[in-house]
């Protein structure tokens, strides 16, 4: 099952590359103060984007003009399967890095959105599946990306569950 825009969208939902004019809307986006645990705050994500050029696609979400999320993508990275990683074949993997959906817009479609668009973006690069990682728990945002049809792969990275989603 492939994620699908929310049924309202509008042609003012949108992602947005970060730029000066809007660089101060972005690191303000702040998640739920009981989430904060599970994603690291934008301006950690727009470093890491500085220092992994090659690999990272951050976005800034807007709802008209307003900011109401921030995600980060990453493309084509070798998960250990290649020379570099000690394997003999490459793991070339593209997904969702991190997912940051401001307190006050929770629940009105925004992650099905981000999702649905990195989904497109990695389609449109010639990818057939989608990763990322999450905080196991009851707390965490495990039923968000089972109900949009990611499957554990059985993996972690650090404390996080790896999923996958396949891309048709």
């Amino acid at each position: 099952m492939t994620p699908s825009r929310p049924s309202r969208t509008t042609p003012a939902l949108r992602l947005a590359r970060i730029t000066p004019d809007n660089f101060d809307a972005a690191i303000g986006l702040k998640v739920r103060g009981d989430q904060e645990h599970l994603v690291a705050p934008v301006v950690k994500s727009l470093a890491e984007a500085y220092v992994h050029p090659d690999t990272s696609w951050p976005r800034l979400l807007l709802d008209g003009g307003r900011a109401v999320g921030f995600l980060m993508a990453f493309f084509d990275i070798d998960f250990g399967g290649g020379p570099a990683g000690g394997g003999t074949a490459p793991d070339l993997r593209s997904g969702l890095w991190r997912l940051n959906i401001a307190a006050g817009e929770q629940g009105r479609g925004y992650g099905r959105f981000a999702v649905a668009s990195v989904a497109d973006e990695i389609r449109r690069r010639g990818g057939t599946r989608l990763t990322t990682t999450w905080h196991p728990g009851e707390d965490g945002p495990e039923g968000f990306y089972l109900g949009l049809g990611f499957r554990p792969t059985g993996e972690t990275s650090g404390q996080q569950r790896v999923g996958e989603l396949a891309l048709s």
